[in-house]
């Protein structure tokens, strides 16, 4: 197994060589099988993703923000990991928790003034281990830097949107 220093040197001299090395594509494909549930297939990996009752659906999953919120999360962990690797700073364990602000209003359209997204979203991460105070804000200043979902959520990213259907006769 290789380690994460070894992974992180080996992939800083692959993208020093050839910067078309740094380039990755992802995807994602979805499809409603329900009233609001959707199978998705990312890459191998395949989950189903749906909304609560109150908003229509039969809750056999997550809903898309709270996917979302995973996501942010679950990215600013993996990073805290390579930063910290990176860093040479220790931690014995590491939490993320996150909350967001969502008005229902922009969604279902009853007030057009109110966005659909999020309005504000917390993330508290709790960090044990030997390092000081000082050392693990040096760790949260690289992590809030570097986190790539952190910076979907901070800055704007263009998005195309491509409809296909059935052609018109």
């Amino acid at each position: 197994m290789v380690t994460l220093s070894t992974l992180i040197a080996d992939t800083r001299k692959a993208v020093a060589d050839d910067a078309a090395n740094a380039q990755a594509v992802f995807s994602a494909e979805g499809t409603l099988v329900g009233i609001t549930e959707v199978d998705v297939l990312t890459g191998t990996h395949t989950f189903k993703v749906d909304e609560p009752p109150a908003l229509g659906g039969a809750d056999v999953a997550a809903n898309p923000v709270q996917y979302a919120l995973a996501s942010l999360g679950s990215c600013q962990a993996i990073t805290y990991r390579f930063w910290a690797e990176q860093l040479g700073i220790s931690f014995d364990t590491l939490s993320v928790r996150l909350e967001g602000d969502l008005d229902i209003r922009g969604f279902f359209g009853f007030d057009d003034t109110v966005r659909p997204g999020f309005s504000a979203i917390r993330v508290e991460v709790t960090v044990t281990g030997p390092e000081s105070d000082k050392r693990y804000q040096e760790l949260a200043a690289a992590v809030d830097a570097h986190c790539p979902v952190l910076d979907l959520f901070t800055n704007p990213v263009p998005v195309t949107r491509t409809l296909r259907g059935k052609e018109a006769s």
